[in-house]
């Protein structure tokens, strides 16, 4: 604070005879004001940047992985309109049917909590289903694709973190009742949950790139400085 108090009263005694040199220190100045602000503003959006992508790619894969899931399970379930009831067993799967203007107007915390508490819960249900199926490469497609949710967790967090904003509370990914596997059996209610989950999860991927594009809008990630050369008589200056 001194050195910035130093140079303002520089700024005012040379701005009457050397105005090149008032420019400079000007410059340094605000440098010092915003200096502490770009570090963050940085860090938090490139963190976001990487959670958008990683959503993104994963939303891509679960399209994939739910076309080979839905086949596994056959009729009725791989007809393309096909569109169930949400059956009363799955309470415990959180929903993204919030209306959009409600969501929208939660602010950035919630929306993040919200966020890491869904997919830690859908995390938990997936690696039911993982556990249940008896084809060995749908188990590992299902397999692969929880060890990049659990991924986009602490991404999550760390855009949290990035932001200011408390650290969310650890979940135990607990996995419904419906969901745990048992030996023999694939009734139509378990077929029914595994359906709701792939069902979810799309929709939250496709709300959460949503929100972390409007957040990379409000914190653009910083472009590389230009060069810039000004010339002052006997003073070289370069930034």
């Amino acid at each position: 604070m001194s050195l910035c108090l130093f140079l303002f009263f520089s700024l005012f005694i040379l701005s009457g005879h050397y105005g090149p040199l008032a420019v400079l220190l000007a410059t340094l100045l605000h440098t010092l004001r915003v200096s502490a602000f770009n570090v963050t503003d940085a860090s938090s959006a490139t963190a976001i940047q990487r959670t958008y992508e990683l959503t993104k790619y994963l939303e891509h894969q679960l399209s994939t992985l739910t076309v080979s899931y839905l086949t596994y399970l056959g009729p009725p379930f791989n007809d393309p309109d096909f569109t169930p009831p949400r059956p009363n067993n799955s309470a415990s799967l959180p929903s993204a049917a919030t209306r959009l203007d409600l969501w929208k107007g939660l602010d950035n915390r919630l929306r993040l909590s919200e966020n890491h508490r869904a997919y830690s819960i859908l995390l938990g249900a997936l690696k039911g289903l993982a556990a249940g199926t008896l084809c060995p490469s749908l188990q590992r497609s299902l397999q692969h694709f929880c060890t990049g949710l659990h991924g986009l967790l602490v991404s999550i967090a760390g855009v949290m973190t990035s932001l200011g904003y408390p650290p969310p509370l650890p979940s135990g990914e607990d996995i419904p009742n419906y969901f745990t596997p048992k030996p023999g059996s694939f009734d139509f209610s378990r077929k029914m949950g595994g359906f709701w989950v792939l069902k979810e999860l799309q929709t939250w991927l496709w709300r959460s790139a949503k929100d972390f594009n409007r957040l990379k809008k409000k914190l653009p990630i910083p472009r590389r400085r230009t060069h810039m050369f000004i010339a002052c008589p006997g003073i070289p200056f370069h930034w």
